[in-house]
């Protein structure tokens, strides 16, 4: 039986506009130090973003979302922040940042298999809630 794991998370966040501070959730980033995890899965909704800006660049911004699952990979793809240490590299990309890409505050987690808590994160942090979640949480 497999004992539990902490892992770290970030939400990943397109910030169309930054000066209004409006975003939406598009992708997490899990790092797991004690099974040596580190991933990032991206779903760009692009009619949500087009709502809050319908100008924005979605080539821009697909190509710079690519380069987060690229990081977290490493090797020689990624450049010279590939050949940090998974650690770091989540550490690099969890940093503020002021532009229209930003991830949320780092949260901890327990969790079996990192892999299926990134899906869990995904399905209720980045994936609008279903008609059956929001009736839920109206119930409660």
């Amino acid at each position: 039986m497999q004992d539990h794991a902490t892992y770290d998370y970030a939400i990943i966040r397109v910030v169309p506009r930054v000066d209004r501070g409006e975003f939406v959730n598009v992708g997490v980033i899990v790092s797991c130090r004690g099974q040596d995890f580190l991933e990032a899965r991206i779903e760009l909704d692009e009619q949500r973003l087009r709502a809050l800006d319908p100008a924005l660049d979605m080539e821009m911004v697909r190509a710079h979302l690519a380069t987060i699952p690229a990081i977290c990979k490493g090797g020689a793809e990624a450049g010279e922040i590939g050949r940090l240490s998974p650690r770091e590299r989540f550490d690099w990309l969890v940093a503020p940042r002021s532009t229209i890409i930003q991830t949320s505050p780092v949260h901890t987690g327990r969790c079996k298999s990192p892999a299926a808590a990134i899906k869990h994160l995904i399905e209720t942090m980045v994936r609008p809630p279903s008609k059956a979640t929001r009736n839920r949480s109206v119930r409660n």
